[in-house]
């Protein structure tokens, strides 16, 4: 079953990083947030990557090609014209790829044009700027229970600011980032039939809008709740949050270790 991941969007708010990297190359820990993605999906064995690139996708291109090469020990015979890469990490045993979908194509034009990619099979889908230690067996064994078109993974995210409780002047609780206490959102990680497809018109077409709100209207859209972790990366602030929580190895979303 492949994975697909939107690696094509601006960040405009992350924009001392994005000026010169699409968001999904921001780094947590010294490496980009979509290896974060990938290895939470290659622990529960699901290993074809097709990556939605548009905005600066050649530093996707790049950075898999150079990771490749820097992670592995190099053979080169440059008479014959040969480079031979011998691996010493075989836990990322991945095939990955890389398609432009176009630089100003939005999220439901990016998701139609992995239709090639993909094939005609179930597959599943989330954005490349956020993390969770969401199962992934479990998701796709909810999907599958409920032989629907699409399922999204519902989360309620951390509240943006820490939460009071008082007594009068007294604070008697203090949360610093608790859970919203009601409300569910959209936390991606999807799992799609194909004939998602038939309800994107084109690159024009924002998957949030009129694919999930048709979805939903038809019966065919199903919530996953999760009440685990959960993070986006949409401002520096919650970069700030992702890296120190990995900076004290307390990062809920390192589930292959």
């Amino acid at each position: 079953m492949k994975t697909g991941i939107l690696a094509g969007g601006l960040g405009s708010r992350l924009a001392e990083e994005t000026v010169i990297k699409p968001k999904p190359m921001v780094e947590i820990g010294g490496r980009p947030i979509l290896w974060h993605i990938m290895r939470h999906y290659l622990r529960y064995g699901y290993s074809e990557f097709v990556i939605a690139a548009g905005y600066k996708g050649e530093v996707i291109k790049r950075w898999m090609l150079d990771y490749a090469t820097l992670a592995s020990d190099v053979t080169v015979r440059p008479r014959h014209g040969e480079v031979t890469l011998h691996r010493r990490d075989t836990d990322e045993d991945w095939t990955v790829n890389v398609v432009d979908t176009g630089e100003s194509t939005n999220t439901g034009g990016r998701i139609k044009r992995l239709q090639p990619w993909v094939g005609d099979e179930t597959f599943l889908l989330t954005w490349g700027d956020g993390v969770s230690d969401v199962n992934i067996d479990t998701l796709l064994e909810f999907h599958r229970s409920h032989g629907k078109i699409a399922t999204l993974t519902a989360v309620r995210p951390p509240a943006r600011y820490g939460h009071l409780v008082t007594d009068g002047d007294q604070i008697v609780e203090f949360s610093e980032k608790p859970q919203i206490g009601e409300g569910w959102i959209n936390g991606a990680f999807f799992v799609l039939e194909p004939a998602v497809f038939d309800y994107i018109a084109g690159d024009d077409t924002q998957f949030e809008k009129e694919p999930l709100e048709e979805l939903a209207k038809d019966g065919q859209l199903m919530a996953y709740r999760h009440y685990g972790f959960w993070q986006c990366m949409d401002t520096m602030r919650e970069k700030h949050i992702l890296e120190e929580l990995w900076r004290t190895e307390n990062a809920p979303w390192k589930t292959w270790e």
